[in-house]
């Protein structure tokens, strides 16, 4: 098997005090054994012996990595992080250090999305408190039941993780608009009923859209972009899922459009501060479903970060 001889000593610095699945074990240091040979593979459970232990770096495995750090790491030629996002390694990098994050999330996120989505449209809220009311509601069940099937989905932050939900909604009859700041070219699994977009163009899209999916990075460029008048023109039969940051759209702003019936619900998984306070309007309202920040976690989480890192240090796939 031919050797990796640009990252022979990795260090391992993840993981999780809260989610499980979010801690890197033995079985996912094997696997980059066995697919890395000549690499010499170090885990670590604090920052003091990963730090101690920089110098020999040429890449670290992460969660987050302070810049002032890169003083004691001389040799140090990857960082690599199962993050999609910049949150926690937001300064860029000399030119001689590649910063790779995951782009593995996509199939993840969507399931907990689609979840939601049937959770929404097939009525389960008022199935599940007909039950507790030992009610066979068939009549009134049926009548809040909607589908899937001609839904008009429109995803705001049309990349990796967007396209991977638009293809996964396609089989269910979905029409998929993606908004993007530039236009790309459409994926292959576009029909005649699906397009892309700009940001500008999201109002013309809104009055038509069944599922508004955001899945849009926290920073400056999004902060509070989705305004009450968005949600204005949404139809009040639509719902709204968040899965990207709390920062693109003013909660008082949805609190508000969810009270007034602007439109029909809402699943959040980010908020602006996290924990939610227990103070937020969003606990009350019956509209709502909340998770706290876990549409990415799964048991294969960080399985499927390093076998795709695997493949990106192999060269078998690019580096994003």
């Amino acid at each position: 098997m031919r050797q990796n001889p640009a990252y022979k000593n990795i260090l391992v610095y993840l993981t999780h005090p809260q989610v499980d699945t979010w801690n890197f074990k033995s079985k996912h240091k094997a696997f980059l054994e066995s697919h890395l040979p000549g690499a010499r593979i170090q885990v670590y459970s604090n920052s003091k012996e990963f730090k101690d232990n920089l110098p020999e770096a040429d890449a670290v495995l992460v969660w987050f990595f302070k810049e002032a750090w890169l003083a004691n790491a001389p040799r140090l030629k990857l960082i690599a992080t199962p993050a999609a996002g910049k949150d926690w390694i937001p300064w860029d990098p000399p030119k001689s250090l590649k910063l790779s994050f995951g782009g593995f999330h996509g199939q993840i996120i969507s399931e907990s999305i689609i979840g939601a989505m049937l959770y929404f449209v097939k009525a389960f809220p008022f199935s599940k408190k007909m039950q507790q009311n030992k009610k066979w509601a068939r009549v009134k069940v049926s009548r809040k039941q909607k589908s899937l099937y001609g839904s008009r989905i429109t995803i705001l932050g049309f990349g990796k993780i967007g396209i991977t939900l638009g293809k996964l909604l396609k089989p269910f009859g979905c029409s998929i608009t993606g908004i993007k700041r530039k236009t790309i070219i459409a994926p292959d699994y576009f029909g005649e009923q699906d397009s892309i977009l700009t940001f500008d163009e999201l109002k013309f899209v809104l009055p038509k859209t069944d599922h508004f999916v955001c899945i849009l990075p926290g920073g400056e460029e999004t902060d509070e972009i989705i305004k009450s008048e968005h949600f204005k023109m949404l139809p009040k039969s639509a719902f709204l899922y968040n899965v990207g940051r709390g920062n693109t759209y003013k909660e008082s702003d949805l609190v508000f459009a969810l009270q007034s019936k602007e439109i029909a619900g809402a699943y959040l998984d980010v908020f602006g501060k996290e924990p939610l306070p227990e103070s937020s309007d969003f606990w009350e309202l019956d509209n709502v479903l909340i998770q706290p920040h876990i549409s990415a976690a799964s048991p294969q989480y960080l399985g499927l970060f390093v076998k795709e890192l695997a493949k990106r240090i192999k060269g078998e796939v690019q580096w994003e």
